[in-house]
Order: structure tokens, then C-alpha cells, then sequence
């Protein structure tokens, strides 16, 4: 009887210890839920001018605009997405020479955006716009060099060229191609994609180098990586291929990133070195990787669900009276000095960290 008691007794006290590591996602104190801190950044980002590159909008914008849309429509905000379309429809008008030429993998991302707004408003215009960036990215050009057509040949994007960024870049616009066709050309196209990254990026701790011949474990640079799997994951059939190999590289990273989050719950500049400063864009981009994991059920929640809750608290006083996002690093080139990596400038309002932090709320206030 009372070997019973003890099993029924350890039995529920399991039950109730997985349950209040699941909760640990569902519960945040007031200033810091999901929901406040998504409305603080979205509506911030629909005021904000456009972040240009090559006097075009940047990707870290599109990320930021995807972010806030996620949000919206969690939250059911109708007037925000309102907001959010807006801010586009010049897009097709007077600000029509702002779009990203299709010639680049930075730029053709840009059609995740517009496939996402399809996708909420059924607005053919968007479609048209989202799937020529999608296919244009697997269209090689008549000038193209000869290292992108050996690219094309292989079944690659000639865009491919094994820079950290790219698992996320092109595998978002072929995901969202995928979402509105339901053609799986699409969906092979980015998991092919990723399967190469994988194997040719990834380290045996689960971590990736900045670039092959650059030994660092550049924080955001993992962060591309560490989304993009989980996004892409979550849109694979059981029986899909590639399925495995992306999972099998997923979840050999989070273990690693597991194991170096810092004390406070942030992330540093360099993964592994103790000494850097604390970023909130790498950090922000590993709890969402977390958060996915966790509602997914491919990490164990028990451990995962409170590094995330964790991480999220850790992020929150980062955010200005301005609503931006601080200690955030600028955009990083490559290069082979682990001084270069520590003195990168930081920018408050950098929508490099403002994206992630956008996708962590969305991702938090889902009902999985």
C-alpha cells in the first residue's frame, strides 16, 4: 500500500513538474508579457522610415514587417494589420523603385513578404510579387557567373554561395512560395537547400563558423541558422526526405546553444567566449529556436522551456524608453579577428534585433 502511495504521489509530482515547465512559456509578469511587449514593437515599426540598402528595403526591415505581421495576427489586431498594409501599397505605386531587384539572396527574400500579406488577404497582387522573387531565385540570369551556374546545375539556387545568413534567407521565400501554392517544388527547393548548409557549415559542437575560414561563432550569424530550421521544419511532412538530416542538425545545435547560455540568460557577442558583451539579436533568434522546439515537442520542455523564459525575461530590459531594441550588433562582414567581432558597434533600434524580438512574442502568445 505503501509502495502505491509513493508511485502515485512521484507520478503527479512529475505531472505537475512538466506542466509548470510548459506554463513556464504562458506565464511572464505584467511588462513583460508577449502581448505587451509585441504592441510596444509593432506599432513602433509602422512609424519608422524604411530601412534601405543599395537604396532598396533592407532585408533586416522585411524580417521586422514578417515579425509584426505574425504578431497581428495572433493577437487579432485587425487595425495593426491594416497598418502593416499600408506601409506596403506604395510599394506598387510612387515607392515602387524601393523593391529589391531580384539578383541577390539578400534582396529576393523580400518575397516573404509580400506572400505573407497574400496570404492574409488573398490580395493577387502579392502573390504575383511574392512568387517572382521565389522563382527568380532559381532562374539563372544570362550574366550569371560561372560559380552560380555550376550552382543551378547541381539543383542549387544560383544565389547559393555559403554565407551564414543564406539557410535563412532562402529558405523563407521558398517556404512562404510554398504555403500559398502547396507546390512542393518549393518546399524541396529550400530543403535541398538547407541539407547543403548543413553539411557544409555546421561544426561538429552543432555550432557554425561566421564562414568557413572564419573560426567564430558569431552570435546572430547562428541565430539565422537556429530559425531557420525550426521554420522550415515546421512545414515538412513526417515523410519528407530531408526531414531527418534537418532535424538531426536542429537539435544537435540547441543542445550546444543550451549549454553556453550565459548566467543573466543572454547570449554573447561570440557564443562561446564568457568575456563579450551580452547581444539581443543572437539571443532573441535562440529563444524563438527554443520556444518552437519546445510547443513542438521536439525538445524536452522540462529543460528548454525555462532557458527560454529565461532568455525572454533577460531581453526585456534591453528595450529603451523609445521601444528600441539596444545592444544590438550592426550588419557583420566576415573576418578572420576575434577584436573585430568585440568591437563591432552597437545601434538601438537596429531591426536586426527588433525582428527576432517580434517572432519570439508571436511565437510566445500561439496557442500550440
Amino acid at each position: 500500500m505503501l509502495r502505491k502511495s509513493l508511485l502515485l504521489l512521484l507520478t503527479v509530482c512529475s505531472f505537475q513538474l512538466l506542466s509548470a515547465q510548459e506554463n513556464a512559456l504562458k506565464s511572464f509578469p505584467k511588462g513583460s508579457t508577449p502581448k505587451e511587449i509585441g504592441k510596444q514593437l509593432a506599432y513602433h515599426f509602422i512609424n519608422g522610415r524604411h530601412e534601405l540598402y543599395d537604396r532598396s528595403i533592407h532585408y533586416a526591415e522585411v524580417c521586422t514587417w514578417n515579425g509584426a505581421l505574425d504578431y497581428a495576427l495572433e493577437v487579432n489586431d485587425k487595425k495593426l494589420i491594416k497598418h502593416l498594409q499600408d506601409k506596403f501599397e506604395p510599394l506598387f505605386t510612387h515607392e515602387k523603385a524601393l523593391l529589391p531587384p531580384m539578383n541577390h539572396v539578400d534582396y529576393n527574400m523580400f518575397g516573404s513578404l509580400a506572400l505573407k500579406l497574400y496570404q492574409i488577404t488573398k490580395d493577387e497582387r502579392y502573390k504575383e510579387m511574392g512568387l517572382a522573387y521565389a522563382d527568380t531565385q532559381w532562374e539563372v540570369p544570362a550574366n550569371a557567373k560561372a560559380e552560380q551556374k555550376a550552382w543551378a546545375d547541381k539543383g542549387y539556387s544560383w544565389q547559393t554561395r555559403l554565407w551564414i545568413d543564406d539557410m535563412y534567407m532562402i529558405t523563407v521565400v521558398q517556404g512562404e512560395a510554398y504555403k500559398v501554392t502547396g507546390d512542393k517544388k518549393y518546399l524541396d527547393r529550400a530543403a535541398k537547400e538547407m541539407v547543403l548548409y548543413l553539411d557544409e557549415l555546421q561544426r561538429p559542437n552543432g555550432l557554425f563558423y561566421h564562414a568557413p575560414d572564419v573560426p567564430y561563432y558569431w552570435a546572430r550569424g547562428d541565430g539565422w541558422m537556429a530559425v531557420g530550421m525550426p521554420n522550415l521544419l515546421r512545414m515538412m511532412p513526417e515523410d519528407h526526405k530531408d526531414r531527418p538530416r534537418i532535424m538531426e542538425g536542429y537539435l544537435k545545435m540547441m543542445k550546444s546553444l543550451k549549454d553556453y547560455q550565459q548566467p543573466s540568460g543572454m547570449w554573447n557577442q561570440l557564443i562561446d567566449e564568457p568575456t563579450f558583451w551580452a547581444e539581443t539579436s543572437g539571443t532573441a533568434m535562440f529563444t524563438y529556436a527554443f520556444i518552437i522546439g519546445v510547443q513542438e515537442g521536439w525538445l524536452d520542455a522540462t529543460e528548454y522551456a525555462p532557458a527560454a523564459h529565461k532568455a525572454w525575461l533577460a531581453m526585456i530590459p534591453y528595450i529603451d524608453e523609445r521601444n528600441n531594441v539596444t545592444e544590438v550588433c550592426i550588419g557583420t562582414g566576415k573576418k578572420n579577428d576575434k577584436q573585430h567581432y568585440l568591437n563591432r558597434p552597437r545601434n538601438p533600434g537596429d531591426l536586426h534585433g527588433q525582428a527576432p524580438y517580434l517572432w519570439c512574442a508571436a511565437a510566445l502568445l500561439s496557442n500550440k
